[in-house]
């Protein structure tokens, strides 16, 4: 064995149990031994850095690109919205079909581009439904990898496998050649969270106890957080009456937070709105004095559900704290003077003027600068009124950069990316076209494609591609899957089919799964045809055996995942190592059976 190869199994084994212990981020082990490759001279330095410029990295930052443009046209809010209503609130019943429709669509699309795409629905899922985001993160990227195979071309293992067949003068395989394996993987992974999602999947109940910078607010703040819901039915006094003319806020010291009616939801109605009949009103306020307020009114009590969604909703309205700046156009006005809920239809409900905390009706107040006051609205209100110059607002807060018109917009620009990969183009100049696109038609600001992208995860994959690439040059794979293939030459067929399968998921968590293939298809063909057997499926094996990458997050799909789920290595190794042996049986059952 040469010296050159000797270095490379090293550093494969400094990789290994770097990974298993979790001593370092896995980014900057991943750029140690990519720096290692360069300093020892066994890569160049054009080829130590060649993982920047490689089509999986660049398509890594497209799909990161694109799913944030899909995020902000409101696409994720309606699709996450869609499956709760079809599935329920149940999260078995939620990993279950997020996993299967992410597996269907990986048969036609591109796996990392499926993961991008049901990531923020994922999150958007896990935040409403109070479920740890690890709970979901997980199960859906497998149920993506494992969908690849349901067609040849939906993993690029197998759309390289055809090229290599007909190079070696053998007939490709057709579109649903694979689909029986596809289909029992898919199946098997999601019996295997549904059944075990317990046991293999990390515990993070911490994800869900730890509080937002909302919940700390209301906390510091002693914030009610009672929120009622009442009709005026045609019995009630309250009809004809303004906001002011009720009392609500002089005489009952409540706020109210919005009206809906047949025209729509009005947020922080003006103190001249008038009520009338069959309105609804979402009234904020201690449960008393809501009580007597309904009382004195004959309000009925709302039984309707979603009548005022955004308030349930803390990535669309909340609370913050503002500062009344110099200049400001408010300082020296009353609230009612400068109409604060006309101009931004925000609720004001503190104002903290020297320490002194008023709570009571405020609107007669003459308001100066330095002033605090604490005000409830839709982030996109909440927006508008920081970008003006009469107030300046220290809460951070999740500021509304939706744009809804163009939601038909940036869904043809993913689906043009996806009809460009079907028909033949790279995945990274597919997707990164449709990234631009979104920046050119107005879905995305170039500053916000940037900020998408999770550089982690970019510099993880782009450091350890080197790896693979000092593999292959070096012949240390190809010396590594020769000495097993002929300690096996002259075992059963069975034997063969388990050694490709494991050495093909072997190449996988530390090389590309196309170079695994590469590497890898010459090989078996030869072992196949001495062994007397059709070297065509032992090669299909070789190519589905390559996307077997659930153990590290080194697959491009689980590193899209590591950061939003909160996961470690140890994460992926246990819920991993399952569906690993899982996939290898099923995969040799299936081809002893049907192909060989």
């Amino acid at each position: 064995m040469e010296a050159s190869m000797m270095m490379v199994f090293g550093l494969l084994v400094f990789t290994i149990l770097m990974l298993v212990l979790d001593i370092l981020r896995i980014d900057l082990i991943a750029i140690l031994v990519m720096l290692t490759l360069g300093w020892t001279g066994i890569l160049t330095a054009q080829e130590t850095f060649s993982g920047f410029s490689s089509n999986a990295v660049i398509a890594m930052i497209a799909v990161m690109m694109m799913s944030h443009g899909l995020s902000k046209t409101g696409v994720i809010d309606r699709l996450s919205q869609r499956i709760v209503e079809r599935v329920g609130a149940e999260k078995k019943k939620i990993v279950f079909f997020v996993s299967l429709i992410a597996g269907i669509l990986s048969g036609i699309m591109i796996t990392v581009g499926v993961a991008a795409i049901f990531l923020p629905v994922v999150l958007r899922i896990s935040r409403k439904q109070k479920i740890p985001a690890s709970d979901l993160m997980i199960p859906m990227g497998f149920g993506a990898i494992l969908g690849a195979n349901l067609t040849m071309v939906g993993s690029a293992p197998l759309i390289v496998l055809n090229d290599l067949l007909i190079n070696e003068g053998m007939e490709s395989y057709g579109l649903l050649a694979v689909f029986p394996v596809g289909a029992a993987l898919l199946l098997s992974g999601l019996l295997y969270f549904w059944f075990g999602g317990k046991a293999f999947l990390p515990e993070r109940s911490d994800q869900l106890h730890k509080q937002s910078y909302q919940e700390k607010l209301m906390e510091n703040l002693d914030l009610c957080r009672n929120i009622e819901y009442y009709r005026i039915p045609e019995s009630s006094s309250l009809h004809g009456k303004t906001v002011e003319e009720s009392g609500i806020w002089k005489e009952h010291n409540l706020h109210l937070l919005g009206i809906n009616a047949n025209e729509g939801i009005t947020c922080a109605p003006w103190r001249g709105t008038r009520l009338y009949t069959g309105q609804f009103l979402a009234i904020q306020g201690e449960e008393e004095s809501v009580g007597s307020f309904a009382s004195e009114y004959d309000l009925e009590k709302a039984t309707a559900k979603n009548l005022f969604p955004y308030l349930r909703d803390p990535e669309s309205s909340g609370f913050v704290e503002v500062v009344v700046p110099p200049r400001s156009q408010i300082a020296g006005k009353t609230l009612r003077e400068f109409a604060l809920r006309k101009r931004y239809a925000v609720e004001p409900l503190m104002l903290f003027r020297q320490g002194e905390r008023i709570e009571e009706d405020f609107s007669d107040y003459r308001i100066r600068q330095g002033d605090t006051l604490v005000l409830h609205g839709l982030w996109d209100h909440i927006e508008e009124l920081n970008e003006s110059e009469d107030f300046l607002v220290i809460t951070p807060f999740g500021k509304s950069t939706q744009v809804p018109g163009k939601t038909w917009i940036a869904v043809a620009c993913l689906g043009a990316a996806v009809i460009l990969t079907l028909i033949g183009a790279p995945v990274s100049m597919a997707f990164l076209t449709g990234a631009v696109l979104m920046v050119l038609l107005g879905v995305l600001k170039i500053a916000e494609a940037y900020q998408s992208v999770d550089w982690k995860v970019i510099f993880l994959l782009a450091a350890l591609i080197p790896l693979g690439t000092a593999m292959q040059k070096t012949g240390s794979a190809e010396w590594m899957a020769d000495h097993i293939m002929r300690t096996i030459q002259a075992g059963p067929p069975v034997l063969l089919l388990i050694a490709v399968a494991l050495i093909a998921s072997f190449f996988s968590l530390f090389m590309s799964n196309v170079g695994a293939v590469v590497v890898l298809v010459p090989l078996v063909t030869n072992m196949a045809i001495i062994a007397g057997l059709d070297p065509r499926p032992v090669a299909l094996l070789a190519a589905v055996c390559a996307s077997n990458s659930f153990m590290l997050p080194t697959h491009q799909v689980n590193a899209l995942l590591l950061s939003p789920g909160g996961y470690r290595n140890a994460d992926f190794m246990k819920a991993g190592g399952g569906m690993t042996l899982i996939y290898l049986i099923v995969v040799v059952v299936m081809f002893y059976v049907f192909f060989v």
